[in-house]
């Protein structure tokens, strides 16, 4: 595996995007955003792995707007922090029809792109390094036809967990960091792999927590790297 650098902020429009290689989950072999540097735009969602409720609710949304992107030329790829094998398995059962997905245990791929893991405190903010259990209690997220009412963060995973029925398993327990939460992010790379717009949980003071893009604005913003 390996990534050029780490940085101390999420990547901007603007910058350029390092080479990463990945361990391919959808097939056998390694990924490598190089490979689509001079080819094809690029989507590449980075996520904290298969153990998050709010991720694997991410990977499908972006499973869902795969076949809109490539009809624009845009590839996508969905990097998940879980080891390899245990990512396969669970995809086996929730397929996600032609969108490539890559496992990066390590967590690579999020320094090099510059997002920060979050430490969670008793009532210590120093976003995005650290939020207080305080602070998470008030927010509120709001998933309609999913959680019966806005709730926190907290209150929704939990709840979202049982609807689930994920069993959290020994590889997933080896990349949980306790304590911690390593914060994700949407990054659409240019053929030349300069990042052209980007969604993060860092962003926003911490309004992005848990959410997802907003299609609307990933789709305008696909079409204008088109062009």
């Amino acid at each position: 595996m390996s990534s050029s650098r780490s940085v101390d902020h999420p990547l901007q429009p603007g910058d350029r995007a390092p080479n990463i290689v990945l361990d391919a989950i959808s097939r056998e072999g390694k990924i490598a955003l190089d490979d689509f540097r001079g080819r094809s735009p690029l989507l590449v969602g980075l996520f904290r792995g298969l153990h998050c409720p709010f991720c694997r609710r991410h990977v499908a949304a972006m499973a869902q707007l795969n076949p809109a992107l490539k009809e624009r030329g845009i590839e996508c790829l969905a990097v998940v922090k879980t080891p390899v094998e245990r990512a396969r398995l669970y995809f086996r059962y929730h397929p996600v029809p032609d969108l490539l997905a890559a496992s990066d245990p390590e967590g690579a791929s999020h320094r090099a792109f510059g997002l920060p893991i979050l430490e969670f405190t008793e009532n210590e903010t120093e976003w995005p390094h650290k939020i207080g259990m305080d602070l998470i209690m008030t927010m509120r997220i709001d998933l309609p036809g999913e959680l019966p009412e806005p709730m926190n963060p907290a209150a929704a995973g939990d709840l979202l967990e049982k609807k689930d029925g994920y069993e959290i398993t020994k590889a997933d327990q080896q990349i949980m960091i306790a304590g911690h939460m390593p914060l994700i992010g949407e990054f659409l790379l240019d053929r030349e792999g300069v990042v052209r717009w980007s969604f993060t949980e860092a962003e926003e003071g911490g309004r992005n927590v848990c959410r997802g893009p907003n299609p609307e604005e990933l789709m305008s913003a696909a079409s204008q790297v088109v062009h």
